[in-house]
């Protein structure tokens, strides 16, 4: 395997989605500069990808203040979502976490713990033809507290009836492996696009 798992045997796999699962996130990323682009409003690519994992609408209530604009939050993040969508022809898997969906299917359940909406993991997940190989979705609008905040892998460790410290997190970003330790969670680091 080319991504190491910690010491350990883990009883379930959790797995971020965009730009963990999904190389999706330079997709994301054109998606913000289409819309944003529209309203003056700049998003630098460094920015990005510190933020990668906070729920859109959470992004851009940030923006605005950042900004002092007053961007409508739900018609934008629909726009931005939509022009996503309309690229996924171009998306591709990780290929190292890949390696590991390939190898521990089957054997362990899996879940995927995402900041972006349902329907946009859904969408990812079903053009990588992947979307039957996870047991449950918990995504953005089924937690009260977004990552680093814990709540939702403890939510999907619940859900798999799998005791927190039995399963291992894969996260591309600072804010989900934070997450994963708090949620008392081993984890893997999936290196950005720009890393590999």
């Amino acid at each position: 395997m080319t991504l190491p798992l910690p010491e350990g045997t883990f009883k379930a796999y959790l797995f971020d989605c965009d730009g963990t699962i999904a190389d999706s996130m330079p997709l994301h990323y054109k998606a913000w500069k289409h819309i944003l682009d529209q309203h003056n409003c700049p998003f630098p690519e460094d920015v990005f990808y510190a933020w990668g994992g906070r729920p859109i609408r959470e992004i851009l209530d940030t923006l605005n203040r950042l900004h002092g604009l007053s961007m409508e939050i739900e018609q934008v993040a629909q726009v931005k979502e939509q022009h996503y969508l309309r690229s996924l022809h171009e998306l591709q898997a990780v290929p190292e976490v890949l390696e590991h969906i390939e190898a521990a299917h089957g054997h362990v359940p899996f879940a995927v713990v995402s900041g972006s909406t349902r329907d946009s993991v859904v969408s990812s997940l079903q053009t990588l033809g992947l979307l039957d190989r996870f047991e449950t979705l918990v995504c953005a609008g089924e937690y009260t507290h977004a990552k680093p905040h814990p709540e939702p892998f403890l939510i999907a460790a619940q859900r798999l009836g799998v005791a927190p410290e039995n399963c291992v997190v894969f996260e591309d970003t600072d804010i989900g492996i934070d997450a994963a330790k708090a949620a008392g969670m081993a984890w893997v680091r999936v290196p950005q696009p720009y890393e590999r």
